[in-house]
């Protein structure tokens, strides 16, 4: 999906990062067990949770009848706060940075849109460095973070995951210019090691100049932003 074609209706409304309980419970869920591919080719046994979840954001899930937190494995997404920009840079003399994208609320509204009222079936993989854990999570039969590499709302984490389906759907959006490939954007790990105020009240602005001075390159090429001076009306 462009970015001019997100769902018609849809109201993106940027909300508080702690997920909403209400309609969100399941009926007991009961943690099993289910093998796990890993690097090496060989596979573990992992532990399963099922049952309706909360989104939070791009990538992470709440299951309320465990109190748990998960996020998915393998892909990465825009914060809450992280703008984008729309690269179709109209009347660049008259102003001053490009029109903002909300990338973070976007990727939280497919992941919503993904989801929605149905069964989760999240298997753990891993734990990050924050405790939290990772895990491969299935809605309907269908891997839930290929769906947000599918319409272009995630992007493969670093290092490349164990599944190649992940990368090939990654190039597909990229190719057709879905979801954040049709903007232009922080790389998330730098967003996050350089962002001061990573509140919900954050500006664009805050994020243009971000992007002026980036390290790295994850957009598809668009005009170039780094050519533009460093904006200091906060």
């Amino acid at each position: 999906m462009r970015l001019h074609e997100i769902v018609p209706g849809l109201v993106i409304a940027v909300t508080l990062a702690m997920p909403t309980l209400a309609a969100d419970l399941t009926v007991n869920p009961t943690p099993q067990e289910r093998r796990e591919p890993t690097a090496s080719g060989t596979t573990t046994a992992a532990r399963v949770y099922r049952g309706r979840v909360a989104v939070m954001d791009g990538r992470t899930l709440w299951f309320p009848e465990h109190a748990l937190k998960i996020r998915l494995v393998d892909i990465d997404a825009c914060e809450l706060p992280q703008w984008a920009f729309d690269p179709k840079w109209i009347e660049r003399e008259r102003t001053k940075a490009p029109p903002p994208v909300p990338c973070g609320p976007l990727a939280k509204a497919w992941l919503k849109r993904t989801i929605g009222l149905a069964i989760v079936d999240c298997a753990i993989a891993a734990h990050d460095s924050e405790g939290v854990a990772l895990a491969r999570c299935t809605v309907k039969g269908k891997d839930v973070a290929l769906e947000m590499l599918r319409v272009g709302w995630a992007r493969v984490a670093m290092p490349y995951p164990v599944n190649p389906s992940y990368l090939a759907r990654q190039r597909y959006a990229m190719a057709a210019r879905y979801g954040m490939w049709a903007t232009y954007m922080l790389d998330m790990n730098e967003w996050r090691r350089k962002a001061i105020d990573t509140t919900l009240s954050r500006r664009p602005i805050a994020d243009f100049n971000l992007l002026t001075e980036r390290e790295s390159e994850i957009s598809p090429p668009f005009v170039d932003a780094r050519r533009k001076p460093k904006r200091t009306d906060r």
